[in-house]
């Protein structure tokens, strides 16, 4: 696997390093000694999917708020999403700064997403399938995000938004979530 910084403090892509013959090819996508030699969380206690039907649709920007933040590793399993990252964390160097990327199931590479740090998708083709991995269980109750589509974060997501849930829709700018 390679293991890619990224301007975001605690965002990292990572890459399969894939071994090719006659048959295809094979490949690694987590590997928990490796995480824990570039310092990154090497363990994690649920696995989830998000399924997307149609191209367009946005989910997020979403976090979990202290003390049960989660670091997450994303991966689209069948399409392609771009990804974006939101840093929330009022002490980082990057505070408030975006990271965005496009995962597909061709790149193949995961987000390696920090705690204190938003995040969001916007499907780039119907039928796209997305996988996390979290270090801790979900407390209910611990769910908070900020708005996609708020002007103080400049995000220029590539498409229109043709679907987004109430709740995403509900959530607060920016200055209703800062974290002190």
């Amino acid at each position: 696997m390679r293991f890619d910084r990224t301007s975001l403090a605690d965002v990292w892509v990572i890459a399969p390093d894939p071994r090719t013959d006659e048959r295809g090819f094979f490949a690694r996508t987590f590997c928990r000694d490796e995480f824990e030699r570039h310092g990154l969380i090497g363990a994690f206690a649920q696995d989830s999917i998000a399924f997307n039907a149609r191209s367009g649709t946005v989910r997020g920007l979403h976090f979990s708020r202290p003390p049960h933040g989660e670091t997450k590793l994303i991966r689209c399993l069948r399409g392609a999403i771009f990804d974006v990252v939101v840093d929330l964390r009022p002490h980082s160097a990057t505070y408030l700064q975006t990271y965005s990327r496009i995962l597909n199931d061709v790149n193949r590479e995961s987000m390696y997403v920090g705690d204190g740090l938003a995040h969001g998708y916007q499907t780039l083709t119907n039928d796209a399938e997305v996988s996390y991995r979290i270090d801790v269980p979900f407390v209910e109750g611990s769910s908070a995000g900020v708005r996609y589509d708020d002007p103080a974060l400049g995000i220029a997501w590539p498409l229109p938004m043709s679907v987004l849930s109430e709740r995403d829709r509900d959530l607060p700018r920016l200055t209703g979530v800062i974290q002190a």
